[in-house]
C-alpha cells in the first residue's frame, strides 16, 4: 500500500486496490439502500411509483411538513405566551395585586367528603393567582384587577381531573345554593362553595339500601 500526502493541500490519498474495492462496495449499498427506501416509501405513500405521482406526493410531503412547522412555530411563539399571561395561569411572585378575595371550599366526591390540599397552587418557582395555604378549606385568590374567576379555575390550578367524573352529575352549591352556572360560577369574597362530584366508575348501587326479600 503506497500513501502520499499533500502538504500543501492537506488531503491524504491511497492508491490501493483495497480502498478502491471498498468505495465499490460503498456506493453499490449506498445505491441499494436509495432503491429500498424509495420501494418503502411507494409501498406507505401509493402513487410513489409514478413518476408524476411522486413528484406530487413529495411536494404534499414536503408542504405537510412546512405546515407543521408554522403550526409549531406560531404556537411557541405566540399562543403559549398568550395563555401563561392568563390570569389562572400567570405566576404573581413579581406583580402588584390589588385584587385580594377569599373563600371557602369543600369537595364531596362519590358522596365522600374529600380534603382540600394545602399549597395548590404554590411551587418552588412559582405562585399562582388561586392558591391554599393550608388544608381547612380556605382558598386564596389575587390578581392586579378582578379576572372573573371561576370555580373551574380553581378546579384547574389544583389539577383536579375533570373529565374523570359524570359532567351530568356535577352540582356546584354557592352558600347552600345550587348553582345554575356549574363550573363557571363566578368566585366572590367571603362566599362557601361546595362541589360534588361521581366519578365516572363509581358504583351507585352501594349508595342503595337492600331490603330482604319478603317471605311469602
Amino acid at each position: 500500500m503506497t500513501w502520499n500526502w499533500f502538504r500543501g493541500n492537506n488531503l491524504l490519498s491511497c492508491r490501493s486496490s483495497g480502498l478502491m474495492q471498498y468505495n465499490r462496495n460503498y456506493v453499490w449499498i449506498r445505491e441499494r439502500t436509495l432503491r429500498n427506501l424509495v420501494k418503502v416509501i411507494t409501498m406507505k405513500y401509493p402513487g410513489m411509483g409514478d413518476p408524476y405521482k411522486r413528484s406530487k406526493t413529495i411536494k404534499f410531503l414536503i408542504l405537510s411538513a412546512i405546515i407543521g412547522g408554522i403550526a409549531v412555530l406560531l404556537t411557541s411563539l405566540i399562543v403559549n405566551p398568550m395563555i401563561g399571561e392568563q390570569a389562572h395561569n400567570a405566576c404573581i411572585d413579581n406583580i402588584d395585586t390589588n385584587w385580594k378575595v377569599s373563600f371557602t371550599f369543600e369537595m364531596i366526591m362519590d358522596g365522600q367528603k374529600a380534603e382540600v390540599q394545602p399549597n395548590i397552587g404554590i411551587t418552588e418557582d412559582c405562585q399562582r393567582a388561586i392558591y391554599t395555604l393550608s388544608n381547612d378549606g380556605t382558598v386564596y385568590a389575587e390578581w392586579t384587577e378582578d379576572p372573573n374567576f371561576e370555580i373551574g379555575h380553581f378546579l384547574y390550578i389544583s389539577k383536579f381531573k375533570i373529565r374523570d367524573v359524570e359532567e351530568s352529575k356535577t352540582e356546584i352549591y354557592v352558600n347552600d345554593r345550587l348553582s345554575e352556572q356549574g363550573l363557571k360560577t363566578p368566585i366572590q369574597d367571603k362566599f362557601h362553595y361546595k362541589a360534588v362530584f361521581t366519578s365516572k366508575d363509581y358504583d351507585t348501587s352501594k349508595d342503595k339500601d337492600f331490603l330482604p326479600e319478603l317471605e311469602e
